[in-house]
């Protein structure tokens, strides 16, 4: 099992990571196995097609990053510290890519979504079934939130937590655009305003 699960191991990883920094359209399966250190015919062993990695890619790094948000969303204190917390750590994440590689590299899954929005079929399918399923968290937040009287009752609604989701993902993608995270320090006061919390925003 060592040797073959960490070839597939390092090709999960190089195409995370080249994905982040250059998309999809851009990435070859050469440069892949290269990055990887995997001869291409193995490739083709784990993955019949760049589509085919790139859903399991997808799927990596959601696993990783759903762990945060459901750890963030289910600890024991309020719903809206529950949310400023998860907030943070995604901006933490943001701030931790450019002090490691001087870039912002922004969201894998925000990232694809954009660039693959009229191609990729299956990848597309994986993304909205994740931004539904992050949506759903966040929307059982605001619940919590509006049962404490934090928020106004009809904030807690779907429509709500998509619109708190969008604004992430928008934050993060004008601070990769900006490659400055510290775009990201307007995050919590905007989520305050549009769920008309009733808490003072500093």
């Amino acid at each position: 099992m060592g040797r073959t699960s960490t070839a597939r191991e390092r090709l999960l990883a190089a195409t995370g990571e080249l994905m982040r920094r250059h998309g999809y359209n851009s990435l070859g399966v050469a440069e892949i196995c290269a990055r990887a250190e995997v001869k291409k015919g193995s490739f083709y062993h784990f993955f019949e097609s760049k589509q085919a990695l790139t859903v399991e890619v997808v799927n990596a790094y959601w696993q990783d990053e759903r762990s945060c948000w459901v750890g963030e969303l289910s600890v024991p204190a309020p719903a809206l510290d529950r949310l400023r917390r998860l907030l943070a750590a995604m901006a933490a994440v943001q701030r931790r890519m450019k002090e490691d590689s001087g870039a912002v590299d922004g969201c894998l899954l925000g990232n694809l979504a954009l660039e693959l929005s009229t191609q990729e079929p299956d990848i597309q399918a994986r993304l909205t079934e994740i931004f539904d399923e992050q949506i759903q968290l966040v929307a059982t937040v605001l619940t919590d939130a509006a049962a404490e009287g934090a928020i106004p009752a009809g904030r807690a609604s779907m429509p709500t937590a998509r619109a708190l989701v969008a604004q992430l993902e928008g934050m993060v993608l004008f601070a990769k655009l900006k490659n400055d995270p510290a775009v990201l320090d307007d995050l919590w006061p905007h989520t305050l305003m549009l769920l008309g919390a009733h808490v003072d925003p500093l």
